[in-house]
Parts: C-alpha cells; structure tokens; sequence
C-alpha cells in the first residue's frame, strides 16, 4: 500500500499578495492530491475561531475533515486540522494539549484503509527550541499513550526547525524524519520548517516540496509531500 502524506501551513488562506483567498487554498489542495493532509493555521486565531476554509467548499473535494475541533466553527485545534479522502474510513481524531507560550496544539486522527488502521498527527511547534523539545515529548507521550496500541503512524506540519538533525528534532531519532526541501517563504524559500515524520513501520518512496505558479501566492509556506509505503504483514 502506498499513500502520499502532506503538509500544508496555509498562513490563514492570505497569500504572499495580502489577499484571503481560500479558493485558492483548495486550488493548491488540488494540485496535490495527497491521501492525507495536515493543515496548519487553518482557522483564525482570535474571537470564535472559525475555519478560514468553508466546511461546505469541503464538500466539492476529494476530502474530509476529521473532526479534532473543540469550537463548533472551527476546522482545527490551534488551527491545526487533518484531512482524509473520502474513500477512507475514520476511526477517531483528539485535539492533543502541548506546553506552549505561543498557543499551539497538535491533533491526530485514526483511519482505515482496505481494513488497514493507521494514524496521522498534525502539529505546528513553537519558535522556541527549547519549547519545541518539550512539545515534540508531549505528542510521543500522547501516542505512546494510545489504548489501541503502536499503529503506522505520520506526523507531519510545521516545526519551526532551521536545523535538519538538530535541537528539538533529536528525539526523532527513532523515525524517518523526513525534510523535502526548501518550504518558507513561498516566494524565494530558504528554509526547511516544513516536515514530515513517520515510523519505522513506513518504508519511504520519495519527498518533495509542491513548486506551482499558485501555491508560490496562496500562503507564504509551501506544501510539502512525502509518498510512502506501508509492506503487508
């Protein structure tokens, strides 16, 4: 079974030209057509909370949101949201709580795949490395947590990480930390923040980052993808 994982931090829906446009957003969505995608910043950080992205311009896509939100407008937990193709069949989401001085969070979402269980987790870490160490922590503590037990799992976002190997990303040792490339900014990227991370259990195909004329507008980060395999038991 192979399955293309991404990653999107999608700066709210304003692209690099200061317009909101969540149409776009969806374009680029497209574009990609990954299995499973984690947003970040996906809902507006002050007030109610509400998606940027109207549930019901959901509906004309290939996916679905799972349900990690606390508030009823939003799409995310800290902005942060999981979506998966329709064809797939939830099991479960959890909004997960990080230590944070930036309000952050992760979330992670269960499914099925021709009866195969597996598990995604978005994430969006805080600037502080020191932070980010003590969040990254959290996230495997929360999975190794899990009542059902070790399932193949990705996780992917936002890690606020200049260093490949480095800093808070050392207590990734045990999984494919996997960098695509050059993310952020969208325009001229330089940096490597964007990252996709899978156990053990995924044997890894390619990786790369989502270069068009639209995603180098629509947010100030590009997607980042990764297609993996996951061999029969």
């Amino acid at each position: 079974m192979q399955l293309t994982f991404a990653s999107y931090n999608i700066h709210k829906a304003v692209g690099m030209d200061r317009r909101r446009d969540p149409d776009r957003i969806l374009s680029v969505l497209r574009e990609l057509d990954a299995d499973v995608i984690a947003l970040q910043e996906c809902d507006r950080r002050f007030g109610a909370r509400e998606s940027v992205i109207d549930r019901a311009a959901l509906d004309e896509t290939p996916w679905v949101a799972l349900p990690v939100a606390k508030r009823p407008l939003s799409l995310g937990w800290h902005g942060n949201a999981i979506l998966i193709r329709r064809s797939f069949e939830p099991v479960g989401a959890h909004a997960v709580d990080l230590p944070r001085l930036e309000p952050r969070g992760a979330v992670r979402g269960d499914f099925r795949v021709d009866g195969q269980r597996m598990r995604a987790v978005g994430v969006h870490l805080d600037l502080s490395g020191l932070r980010r160490r003590d969040q990254i922590r959290a996230i495997l503590k929360h999975l190794d947590g899990c009542d059902d037990g070790v399932l193949p799992t990705v996780m992917m976002g936002d890690f606020n990480q200049w260093g490949v190997s480095t800093g808070a990303m050392r207590e990734l040792a045990d999984w494919h930390s996997l960098v695509p490339g050059r993310s952020f900014p969208s325009n001229n990227p330089v940096a490597q923040l964007d990252r996709i991370i899978a156990c053990k259990t995924w044997k890894v195909i390619d990786k790369g980052v989502h270069h068009s004329a639209l995603a180098s507008q629509a947010s100030d980060h590009l997607p980042v993808w990764a297609r993996l395999e996951l061999p029969e038991s």
